[in-house]
């Protein structure tokens, strides 16, 4: 007969089929632990020293400048600091016509030398011109020679030689510079356009053009710039709006913390005015929905529809039909009629919430340093998306100048071909191809660095998404570790132990590192095959058949709908690895195991806080949301003068929005970590204890009381 003692303390099994036991002596999450989940540790440890190489190795071949400055023919920058073309920000082209060519398409550059300028020219003169005046005024050819290459002290050159050594443009005309380049000064008089108030003008090399020919060529270098023309008009209204959407974030934050601190002491009413905000600002929506599809009744092309226009660069296109506000109103109407009838047919379920909302106070109040938690994730956060993009401009402007031979008509034989422009003029090229230019076309190389540049790009989003989702896994297993402290307190707040956060932050570092990446990874790779997915649907769009593209659609639902299961068991998980202090898969199947056997209570109390806290997320956004738009849209002059001349002023507003969400996100996850834990801890306690003396119930007596009127105690645990 083996005697009791030997035998550990005193478990119970729940039935035959289950192998889950339980501590009969359990008061809290397990002190004594070990290193859970090693070989993932490691390999997460070694991702992150290659992660650091990967930086240096950019940062040695990187040049952010690149993107920052346009470059000249010779692979200058212009406004650079500390070079000649400090002073020299503009790009000017000597001879735009020549961008009309068939060779802009292919090499995706204008066969035409181009100089780094301090300004554009504001008139038309031509270098023949030039010549005759230079005798009685020599001031228009000190204006015209800053257009050059090289300083001339007198236009001493013929025009034929001026065209061979390409030295200066043969003329210039009035322009202005537009993305750092200097494009015609196009307008329109009575109906005809016209540059410079002229609708025909001299090319300089005996040929009458017109402002139409001008606008042709402007528009090809346009299409080679579009892209960049978007990114640099948005990049335009983030300088001019940097501190207004930094302000925009201060205020989201402090109404997060606000409305979250006056939970624990109005639950149910902050609940009604979360309610009736969420409802108002949705309305407002409708009516300025609504207001804006009136006004553009009878106005021109206001009935095109977005299959008319087709896909523009320019977004406001898209807010000048009836369409657009239309469907923004129908959508903003079925989103307020779903959530009142969700308040009709959930309020009973919504008590619940409600009680356990205030259950979280309780516990955030006794842990007051959980509401300051969210901040450290903001910072981890922050330097992970920091680091991805500096690391990805770097990748991306990893290489040396690529010179490419241009000609104006694209005939030669050598078009396209590499070239130096150092010694361009002495080789057989120039001579077999008159008129041939060595111009800088971009930065790249034939290294092994750089045959790796887009491996690189993909293992450094890769990490970046495992960073990520390791961050928010610390956070949820560090705030599970101190709310489980709370619950598992007989007497509150007196058996909570000290420094329950930093407690369970530092068990989650030391113990489950490794647990922590194995979920991360588990999710990283997923969100992985989702971004190739949406890659390749973007890139071989058009030759897809409707079977490729409906099988497609099914793989992108199926990975969605996978990624949100496994964030949800992710995040159960995370909260048995801080109670019990096991490893990710055993952790994972006893969180699944004790939702399924406690289903009832799962679909009654969980998804209806969850929806509660939505709501409160959704009252910050739309709260900042409606005054960042009366802001950027000048509505509010007579209170403070927002910021004018917005190229998009959807793009800081969107910001703003999409800023204030995360920051609510971040401050109402507590509270949905709060509830997810005691969540988790009453079904273990219901399961563990019965309310007997012997084994009473952690569960506050006031939540307990609502739960019996719920009906989610059974009646052998309620006796």
């Amino acid at each position: 007969m083996i005697p009791m003692s030997t035998l550990g303390p005193p478990v119970i099994q729940l039935d035959a089929g289950d192998p889950k036991t339980f501590d009969l002596n359990f008061k809290g999450p397990v002190a004594k632990r070990s290193c859970t989940d090693v070989l993932c540790c490691i390999i997460f440890i070694l991702c992150i020293i290659g992660y650091i190489l990967l930086g240096l190795l950019a940062w040695v071949h990187g040049d952010p400048r690149r993107v920052a400055y346009p470059t000249d023919s010779k692979g200058h920058f212009c406004g650079q600091k500390g070079t000649p073309n400090e002073n020299k920000t503009i790009l000017f082209y000597f001879n735009l016509l020549s961008c009309t060519s068939p060779s802009v398409v292919i090499n995706l550059q204008c066969p035409t030398t181009q100089i780094c300028v301090s300004k554009c020219p504001e008139k038309f003169l031509t270098y023949m011109e030039i010549q005759f005046t230079y005798r009685t005024n020599k001031n228009y050819w000190t204006y015209y020679s800053q257009f050059c290459k090289s300083t001339f002290v007198k236009p001493a050159k013929t025009l034929t030689q001026v065209l061979l050594d390409d030295d200066c443009p043969i003329a210039i005309f009035p322009s202005k510079p537009f993305l750092q380049r200097c494009f015609p000064d196009f307008s329109t008089k009575n109906g005809t356009l016209t540059v410079g108030n002229k609708t025909t003008f001299e090319d300089g090399s005996g040929k009458t053009r017109n402002a139409i020919e001008l606008r042709a060529a402007a528009n090809r270098v346009n299409k080679i710039l579009d892209a960049r023309t978007i990114g640099m008009k948005i990049f335009e209204d983030y300088a001019t709006t940097w501190y207004w959407i930094l302000l925009g974030l201060i205020i989201a934050m402090f109404l997060s913390w606000m409305f979250v601190i006056l939970l624990r002491y109005i639950a149910g009413l902050l609940f009604w005015v979360f309610m009736v905000g969420v409802i108002g600002i949705i309305g407002y929506g409708i009516g300025h929905c609504y207001q804006e599809y009136c006004n553009l009744q009878g106005q021109p092309n206001s009935h095109l529809t977005v299959y008319d226009i087709g896909i523009q660069t320019d977004i406001s296109m898209y807010f000048q039909l009836k369409q657009t506000w239309f469907t923004f109103m129908v959508i903003l109407c079925l989103l307020e009629v779903f959530i009142i009838l969700m308040l009709i047919f959930l309020r009973e379920r919504i008590r619940i919430s409600i009680a356990l909302l205030k259950e979280g106070s309780k516990a955030i109040g006794y842990i007051p340093t959980t509401l300051v938690y969210p901040l450290l994730t903001f910072i981890f956060l922050s330097i992970c998306i920091s680091y991805w993009a500096v690391i990805a401009v770097y990748l991306a402007t990893s290489g040396v100048p690529v010179y490419k031979v241009i000609t104006p008509e694209g005939q030669c034989k050598h078009e396209n071909t590499t070239c130096d422009p150092e010694i361009f003029n002495t080789t057989e090229i120039a001579k077999a191809c008159p008129g041939a230019q060595c111009n800088f076309a971009f930065y790249g190389g034939k290294s092994l660095y750089h045959q790796y540049i887009p491996t690189f790009q993909i293992f450094n989003l890769f990490v970046f998404l495992w960073l990520i989702n390791f961050v928010i896994a610390l956070g949820q297993c560090a705030l599970a570790g101190a709310f489980a402290s709370y619950y598992w307190a007989l007497k509150k707040p007196d058996d909570i132990p000290p420094y329950p956060l930093f407690t369970a932050f530092g068990r989650a570092i030391r113990y489950h590192t490794g647990s922590l990446a194995f979920g991360s990874l588990i999710l990283a790779s997923i969100q992985i095959f989702r971004i190739v997915l949406e890659y390749l649907d973007r890139h071989l769009k058009e030759a897809q058949n409707n079977i490729s593209k409906f099988l497609q659609c099914c793989l992108k639902c199926c990975f969605w709908c996978l990624e949100t299961v496994v964030k949800f068991l992710n995040r159960n998980a995370y909260i048995m690895i801080a109670i019990y202090g096991k490893n990710f898969c055993m952790s994972a199947r006893e969180a699944f195991n004790l939702l399924m056997r406690n289903v009832l209570k799962v679909a009654v109390m969980d998804n209806v806080t969850d929806f509660v806290l939505i709501l409160g997320k959704i009252l910050v956004t739309g709260c900042i949301g409606v005054l960042a738009f009366l802001l950027f849209t000048q509505r509010l002059p007579t209170i403070i003068e927002g910021p004018t001349s917005l190229n998009y002023y959807w793009v800081p507003l969107l910001t703003v929005i999409i800023g204030s969400y995360l920051v609510a996100h971040g401050f109402f996850s507590v509270y949905a970590m709060c509830v997810d834990t005691i969540f988790i801890c009453f079904c273990e306690d219901l399961e563990r204890n019965d309310g007997s003396t012997e084994k009473p119930y952690f569960l506050a007596p006031t939540l307990h009381g609502t739960l019996n009127k719920m009906q989610l105690v059974s009646q052998k645990q309620k006796e």
